[in-house]
């Protein structure tokens, strides 16, 4: 009755504990459903939050480097001139300064790269073609280019102007025309290398023969030419830059500007002024330079004035004294709509953001040489909404795919894995206490829990894990045993007939004394200890001055009664260390051994000693086969052997991989070190010991 009793209430406590495992399970499993769809929901929001607030701020960032570009004389050039841009024919621009000081070669140039209104031609000739920004500089044309030459002639006095180089210019305007030829006349220079001058024009638009008239006064004009080479050839015959910068009177323009207010300038049907300029050498040849030349590209301020505009964004720059009709307007991209689920696209509109105004206008004034902008640049975040709607309607097959995965998972562990995994738990629970307990590990029933399903092999495989481990276990103890059965046999029958070799030899000069002393340490650090390991690594040594010199020179001439022959050792003089003698001969022996296995037969194991700095450093090397990289090191651990260590003869230290774990214990508690290396055709060992005070 009591054991029924005893059975129905340890059930008890498991059905409890099962149903309470099932109850967790299900109820992870529906939070973790839930936190999946919330999840998505907060993904959703904070970046609907966080691109609402980089969209502000790129923007405001928009805004700024647009006025930033605006602001340079590109920028202006490109404000001031927003048509498109096209040549041949050419037609002059508007420039951002009121005036340009033709006569300063490196202002006019410097001011001319920085608006960036030159015109590039394939020969590598430039021409900028534009009139000032303000009506004080209305009636002139501004032409400031460069092309390449030889040395430049002049005009005479007297002379014609072909036979010189020259300048032909011609404006037309509507019906108008005007045109002048513009012969170079050289100036006095230090050399003929720098070749400066200027030009004077004669107005050719009457049939008359200009030249023999006065030049025209307002025609004002430069011309400068590099003293350097542009290419091959050597001075003064090789082409070389030449610049020029001209004022040119224009009678349609001064009629203009005149009469005409200046919100009138500059005039508005300037784009269809068509100016040609060409440059001749002296005589009737081919022109050096012609404005109308085919594959001219036009400047790169005017081909695009913002380039930073993106999608829903305008840029609006009007006039503030010209009607908003007159307003530039420049559009970013549509942007692109993309599918979107509807009730998704109307979760995403429906989230909270911090900044929820969508529709910004940011505003500032551009003052020019022509007059005040207002720039606007307006930016829609609608589209930012339908992007994450569409966003969201890929992420959402993604979300289904995780909840029908946490669906499946849920109903695989309810069906066939609770109640299995509960009774697995609970046995190795039991196995566990047992362990902790100290008593023997048992065994692991799992003959019902076995099956082809995974929860069926991983109980199969621990079950056969754990009697592995105990098979394992009780192989390690059996060795254990035996080999300390084995230390203990060995060590007692070597301590008897050793105290009769200590009686025997009791002389410390005797060859054999030092011998004796060496087994008697080694027997009384084994004998009584656990393992050899913990004997090596709990003997005492007794660390006293040391004659190296005069010790290796006494184990170099004793080393054939140990069965090794062939050691040289040349003496070096007196050097003193702190070492324990015996240990030490422990140390070398073993070493020397090792060299003897694995050298050349007939070949001899040189002995070297030397100081360096504190330290003396005794170096053991034999010609043989090398040692694997890999095992350079680690044969100094106990247990590891090399490939001879287990062949019929082999000595019991070299069996058991103790021979060098020795030495690099002992040399560690002498306060030393060794090691070995592949070097000279065979293996060196080094081993090193603090030098006693006064020792060399």
């Amino acid at each position: 009755m009591n054991a029924a009793a005893a059975q129905g209430g340890g059930r008890a406590p498991a059905a409890v504990a099962a149903f309470r495992l099932r109850i967790l399970f299900r109820g992870v499993f529906l939070l973790l459903a839930v936190a999946t769809i919330a999840l998505a929901i907060v993904l959703l929001q904070d970046e609907k939050d966080r691109s609402y607030r980089d969209y502000h701020l790129s923007l405001s960032r928009t805004h700024a480097d647009v006025l930033a570009k605006l602001r340079q004389p590109a920028g202006l050039l490109a404000l001031l001139n927003p048509g498109p841009y096209r040549v041949p024919p050419l037609t002059p621009l508007v420039l951002p300064y009121a005036t340009l000081d033709f006569q300063d070669q490196n202002s006019v140039h410097q001011l001319v790269d920085q608006a960036g209104c030159s015109v590039h031609y394939p020969d590598g000739s430039t021409l900028c073609a534009a009139v000032g920004g303000t009506e004080k500089a209305a009636g002139f044309l501004y032409l400031v280019g460069g092309f390449f030459a030889a040395n430049l002639v002049g005009r005479d006095a007297a002379g014609e102007p072909n036979t010189a180089h020259r300048i032909v210019i011609r404006v037309e305007s509507g019906k108008e025309q005007q045109s002048w030829v513009a012969p170079f006349e050289g100036l006095p220079g230090p050399d003929d290398i720098l070749v400066r001058g200027r030009i004077a024009a004669f107005d050719t638009s009457e049939a008359a023969a200009a030249w023999q008239s006065h030049p025209v006064r307002d025609f004002r004009g430069g011309l400068w030419q590099s003293a350097s080479c542009a290419g091959s050839g050597a001075l003064p015959t090789c082409p070389r830059r030449v610049f020029y910068a001209m004022r040119v009177p224009v009678k349609s323009l001064r009629e203009r500007g005149g009469a005409r207010s200046r919100a009138a300038w500059p005039p508005d049907d300037l784009d269809r002024m068509h100016v040609h300029v060409a440059i001749l050498g002296p005589g009737e040849g081919a022109p050096l330079f012609d404005s109308d030349a085919q594959g001219a590209q036009p400047p790169e301020a005017l081909a695009e004035p913002v380039q930073s505009l993106k999608p829903g964004e305008a840029l609006t720059v009007v006039r503030l004294d010209l009607p908003e009709s007159n307003a530039i307007v420049l559009k970013g991209r549509e942007p692109r709509a993309e599918p979107g689920s509807p009730w998704l696209l109307r979760l995403v509109s429906e989230l909270p953001v911090a900044s929820p105004s969508k529709r910004i206008v940011l505003r500032d004034t551009l003052v020019t040489p022509v007059g005040s902008y207002e720039v606007r640049l307006a930016g829609d975040a609608s589209s930012i909404d339908s992007a994450l709607g569409s966003v969201a309607t890929r992420i959402s097959w993604y979300v289904s795919a995780m909840l029908a995965a946490i669906v499946l998972a849920w109903l695989v562990i309810e069906v066939g894995l609770i109640r299995r995994i509960t009774v697995l738990s609970r046995r190795a629970a039991a196995l566990s206490r047992d362990a902790r307990g100290g008593n023997r590990i048992g065994q692991l029933e799992v003959a019902d829990l076995r099956g082809p399903d995974e929860l069926g092999i991983l109980a199969g495989g621990l079950a056969d894990l754990l009697q592995r481990v105990k098979d394992d276990l009780e192989r390690e103890e059996m060795r254990a045993r035996r080999e300390r059965e084995m230390l203990e046999a060995v060590g007692h029958e070597i301590l008897s007939p050793l105290q009769s070799l200590m009686v025997l030899f009791p002389d410390p000069g005797g060859p054999a004394y030092r011998y004796v002393q060496r087994m008697r340490q080694a027997v009384a650090a084994l004998y009584g200890q656990a393992s050899p390991r913990e004997a090596l690594q709990a003997a005492q040594l007794e660390l006293e001055p040391l004659d190296l010199d005069e010790f290796l020179f006494h184990v170099a001439s004793n080393a054939a009664f140990a069965g090794i022959e062939g050691v040289e050792y040349r003496r070096v003089g007196r050097v003193v260390v702190q070492a324990d003698e015996f240990s030490l001969e422990d140390v070398v022996a073993h070493i020397l051994r090792n060299a003897d296995r694995h050298r050349v037969p007939g070949t001899p194991i040189a002995m070297a000693l030397e100081t360096r700095g504190k330290r003396a450093v005794v170096r053991i090397h034999n010609i043989g086969s090398s040692v694997d990289e890999a095992l350079l090191d680690r044969m100094f651990e106990y247990g590891v052997r090399d490939a001879d260590g287990d062949a019929e003869g082999a000595e019991p230290h070299a069996r058991r991989g103790q021979g060098l774990f020795v030495a690099r214990t002992y040399m560690s508690k002498m306060r030393g070190a060794v090691n070995a290396r592949n070097e000279e055709g065979g293996v060196a060992f080094r081993l090193e010991l603090p030098l006693a005070m006064g020792g060399a």
